[in-house]
């Protein structure tokens, strides 16, 4: 996936204020999932964040450990101002399939739906998630459950169950992935909640 041609997509996005998908707060599925956690030290990734509304509350409740990757600097410099205590070397400006490091919990939010779905980069979704997570680790999060239109250009891209399972299988092992019954309003019917987990 070309790094300048995607920063300057969702740089442009941002700048024009092009952002549908961005909600003004946690989404409520996540933010259930973050109040059960019990272990505030684990480490934390939140891969195509853009504002970061569950980063804000993840460090709101105690979760220090949180980090943030995006491609465009544009919603890095609106978090910084919004929550100006978050650590400034939790913030990455990055291409997340270029990422190195390991994490405990890495929370899908409408990254996956975000880039060009080619075979290839949604192969490459599950084992640069694999890679980034260490032993036990948990990818957690939403997906669209949604169909993919054949196009190849207007977002979100979607998906289904059966392709989310079979993308992740060689990489990942399956906890759960089912419909998610507290989307937010516009996404309700719309959305799968899912877990899974890195085995070795």
């Amino acid at each position: 996936m070309n790094t300048k041609e995607e920063r300057a997509y969702w740089s442009k996005r941002y700048q024009e204020r092009l952002t549908g998908w961005d909600i003004g707060y946690p989404s409520t599925p996540i933010k259930s999932y973050v109040d059960q956690l019990e272990d505030k030290q684990i480490k934390i990734l939140i891969p195509g964040a853009g504002n970061a509304y569950e980063a804000e509350y993840l460090f709101k409740q105690g979760f220090k450990n949180t980090y943030i990757i995006d491609i465009a600097e544009e919603p890095l410099s609106a978090f910084r101002k919004r929550v100006a205590d978050f650590p400034e070397e939790h913030l990455i400006l990055g291409n997340f399939f270029e990422h190195a490091d390991q994490y405990e919990l890495i929370i899908e939010q409408t990254f996956f739906c975000s880039f060009p779905p080619t075979h290839e980069n949604r192969d490459l979704y599950f084992k640069t998630m694999a890679k980034l997570l260490q032993p036990s680790g948990k990818l957690v999060g939403l997906w669209f459950d949604i169909p993919l239109s054949g196009d190849m250009i207007k977002r979100p891209f979607g998906g289904n169950r059966a392709m989310y399972i079979d993308f992740a299988k060689p990489y990942l092992s399956l906890v759960s992935l089912e419909p998610c019954y507290n989307s937010i309003p516009p996404r309700a019917n719309k959305e799968l909640f899912g877990i899974f987990q890195k085995t070795d």
